[in-house]
């Protein structure tokens, strides 16, 4: 069976260019089609010779020197004809991941086309307002806003026609398929990303020993995350300043200046970490703390891993990760104060971390891969 993989952009290493990483390794000779390509954050992820890049990629130059990485946003209009002018006839099935444009690809019913929706795009739908909003401020505001209300209309109108195209849509979360038939009218199944094996080996007995002897140190929180206005970082710092704790934040992004501004002295920024550092982190802090609304969410099945609890806001996919009280807990309202009534009460020894990491057991990538299969053979099998 010939394969083909599709994603929109593998410009920087998230949860939707992981399960990418899983497609590719499920499927070795398969190539990887993607809008844009960054080989020097992806290079270790996906070997070049398999990458397919658009016309996009070829014919301009969008590399930000200052940001420091590919400024996609300015060809947002660009995009759907170029994944509608990939031609994939030659394949059996097109296995897509798709967060805003891939799910347009065009396949005609051969090949089949599978379609693994991350999200619809935010920013076309639920968040359209807040991100219109937010480019309107400065000199050049007024006309960013009406560049955006028109550029949206008219991908929103592409965006729920190309929605038919694909044959079987799988969704990441209930919270997600929730929105695939809200904006799209279309149904779905839904399959949970898996954490990745690296965290649930992170429970072995060894560890397991190290983490129980250090209890007695978890005074601090934590957040692992990009660092994006829309991930509500601001809440948890804003509550960790009112509280006087220790709040540790590793990960970086475009919002590290303004959090950086809002921080007390108990704030630490920790910026990048490699995964055997992030390990050490997740085990050793009080619990980590996951403020925004998320369409999934792997790190709070990361800090799980690592028998961690966690806090999260009481929305999304937080809900279908995380047990209340036995696992974790929520706050229900997306303020700092909110947020900071349930870190003041939060009491680690409640929660244990063998229950923790069995809960992350569930979301393995083995039953992830079983599920795509057997969701390839039904597809494949009509």
């Amino acid at each position: 069976m010939k394969v083909a993989i599709v994603h929109e952009l593998l410009t920087m290493k998230g949860g939707a260019e992981r399960v990418v990483r899983i497609f590719s390794e499920m499927f070795p000779e398969a190539p990887i089609y993607t809008l844009l390509y960054d080989e020097e954050k992806m290079g270790d992820w996906f070997p070049k010779s398999r990458i397919r890049t658009s016309s996009i990629q070829k014919n301009t130059h969008h590399y930000s020197l200052t940001t420091n990485h590919y400024n996609h946003h300015l060809y947002l209009n660009q995009f759907p004809r170029a994944v509608e002018a990939w031609d994939f006839s030659r394949y059996d099935l097109v296995l897509s991941s798709s967060s805003a444009f891939i799910h347009g690809i065009i396949t005609n019913g051969k090949p089949k086309h599978l379609c693994y929706v991350q999200s619809p795009a935010r920013y076309l739908w639920d968040r359209t307002h807040d991100v219109i909003d937010e480019a309107s401020h400065g000199i050049l505001g007024p006309l960013k806003r009406r560049y955006l209300e028109r550029t949206f209309h008219r991908l929103r109108i592409w965006d729920t026609e190309a929605a038919d195209r694909p044959d079987v849509v799988l969704a990441a979360s209930k919270e997600v398929q929730r929105r695939v038939e809200l904006y799209w009218r279309r149904d779905s199944e839904v399959v949970y990303p898996p954490v990745d094996d690296v965290w649930l080996r992170a429970s072995s007995d060894e560890s397991r020993d190290l983490r129980s002897s250090q209890l007695a140190a978890r005074d601090h929180f934590l957040i692992v995350s990009t660092l994006s206005r829309y991930k509500r970082i601001d809440l948890a710092i804003q509550a960790a300043n009112q509280l006087g704790v220790p709040l540790k934040i590793a990960g970086t992004g475009p919002d590290k200046h303004r959090l950086k501004k809002l921080a007390g002295p108990t704030i630490e920024f920790l910026g990048f970490r490699s995964e055997e550092e992030l390990k050490d982190l997740y085990a050793n802090a009080k619990a980590l703390i996951f403020p925004g609304e998320e369409d999934f969410g792997l790190t709070p099945l990361e800090a799980m891993a690592c028998g961690t609890p966690v806090i999260a806001y009481k929305k999304g996919g937080a809900l279908e990760t995380i047990v209340d009280g036995s696992t974790g807990t929520f706050f229900d309202e997306p303020t700092a104060e909110s947020l900071s009534q349930v870190m003041q009460l939060f009491d680690q020894s409640r929660y244990s971390s063998d229950t923790c990491r069995a809960q992350a057991e569930r979301f393995n990538r083995k039953n992830f891969e079983k599920k795509i299969l057997e969701k390839i053979k039904q597809m494949m099998s009509y």
